[in-house]
């Protein structure tokens, strides 16, 4: 992040909503404004123009997001020179409408439009302004994100998603997928390496699904792995359908390769993934948990659950639980169903009253809460790797940090560097949160 503005060079401000994804396409409208000869800021008071970065996902991300960018119209009163602009998800979802629910916006594009913004700020004149246009073959590669110093950071190695999962709206507002060059991904993450980045997640809707001419994901993966074994690899978002056994070898070989495999399920009803056209039956799914786990024995396994498609019955309900049961995952991410106008669930008759989905869900957190305290407790006393990320919020004497499962520790008796990676007694469970001591 950049200092605040204190000359006559236009300043930004980039509020993100949603996913990994977002936030790297923060990173790359905050590259391509900087080369452009503006100045990112960290206090949206000095800003010239402040950009919301929108998620579409979920009703409540869109409801949470437009209800921000209403509030900013105080910002922009009496200040004509300031300009407010929507991108993202929901902007493509919606792009007229955000003009007339938010009479304050000048500008809205989708996530294929970016490149326009310069020219945008440049013509003020011209406002308001409303690009939505899809472009499959859009990938930013032209564009070097613009990234703040820390141990983390992200590599979008694809756009887009062609699985039309009927309850996601993914693929309407982000197009087709669409894999960028083994060459610049490979560019960007030696990049990363020399900017002391110390652990490095690969996004895509679906990575299992990247392909470069001769190279598969797990070529990718397993040539990003030697260019710096220092630096930890995370991947997400892997579908069931497409893991093959090579990537689970990389993932078991390669030391420096996180061992945790993110894989949404969904839901446990052969009935329900055929309704939500996930193209995988609960056997495939349990018979690839088995043979990922096999392979990999310290694997650390969180998945994605909903509840409440439409059409979900009481049995349709019950296998999802006793799926969650039999798999026991580290963690979950659980969530009910929101239908998304322009999906193909959108037009299904819902079957279920709010009341009932929360009550699902309640249950379905309750099992999970349970299934990670009983796995965290089973780390008690064993010895682990963490790397150091950031001063524990309770205590600024104590140090949270991540093993390769993707656990956080907060470490007693550490304090940095961030980046280090230490070995760690796991002494107690406090809450959720695991607790340790160095070992020297």
């Amino acid at each position: 992040m950049k200092a605040q503005n204190t000359t006559m060079q236009p300043s930004f401000f980039i509020e993100t909503y949603g996913c990994q994804m977002n936030k790297y396409d923060s990173e790359l409208i905050a590259g391509l404004l900087e080369c452009h000869g503006h100045m990112q800021t960290t206090n949206p008071d000095q800003a010239d123009t402040i950009i919301v970065n929108t998620c579409s996902v979920r009703d409540h991300a869109e409801q949470r997001a437009l209800g921000r960018i209403r509030s900013l119209s105080a910002w922009k009163k009496g200040k004509k020179h300031r300009r407010l602009g929507v991108i993202g998800c929901m902007s493509q979802r919606l792009g007229k409408e955000i003009l007339a629910s938010c009479p304050a916006v000048d500008f809205v594009l989708g996530p294929d439009e970016y490149g326009i913004l310069p020219r945008i700020l440049e013509n003020g004149k011209s406002m308001p302004v409303v690009r939505t246009r899809s472009n499959d073959q859009e990938n930013y590669s032209w564009i070097h994100p613009q990234r703040a110093p820390g141990v983390h950071g992200w590599i979008a190695i694809m756009r887009g998603c062609n699985n039309y999962c009927s309850y996601c709206i993914v693929p309407y507002t982000r197009g087709r997928e669409r894999s960028r060059s083994a060459i610049e991904i490979i560019s960007e993450f030696e990049n990363m390496s020399a900017r002391g980045f110390r652990e490095i997640t690969l996004l895509g809707q679906n990575v299992n699904s990247y392909q470069d001419t001769d190279h598969s994901f797990h070529d990718l993966l397993k040539q990003l792995a030697g260019i710096d074994r220092d630096i930890w690899i995370r991947f997400t978002t892997s579908h069931p359908k497409d893991i093959s056994d090579q990537l689970l070898e990389v993932i078991a070989n390669e030391p420096n390769v996180c061992p945790h495999l993110h894989l949404p399920v969904q839901s446990g009803s052969n009935r329900v993934l055929e309704r939500m056209n996930r193209k995988y039956t609960k056997e495939h799914y349990l018979a690839l948990v088995k043979k990922a786990q096999k392979k990999i024995p310290n694997l650390a396994l969180t998945t994605d659950v909903m509840m409440g498609f439409p059409g979900e019955t009481d049995t349709d309900f019950l296998e999802t639980v006793h799926l969650m049961e039999t798999v026991r995952f580290d963690d979950a991410f659980m969530y009910h169903y929101s239908p998304r106008e322009g999906t193909k669930s959108a037009q299904m008759k819902e079957t279920l009253s709010q009341e009932q989905k929360l009550a699902r869900l309640n249950q379905v957190i309750e099992l999970q809460r349970h299934i990670t305290a009983d796995i965290k407790s089973g780390m008690i006393g064993q010895t682990v790797d963490v790397m150091l990320e950031s001063p524990s919020k309770q205590n600024p004497k104590e140090w949270m940090g991540k093993t390769p499962n993707n656990h956080i520790v907060v470490v007693q008796g550490k304090s940095g560097p961030s980046g280090e990676v230490i070995k760690v007694k796991i002494v107690e469970l406090k809450g959720i949160t695991l607790r340790g001591c160095v070992i020297d």
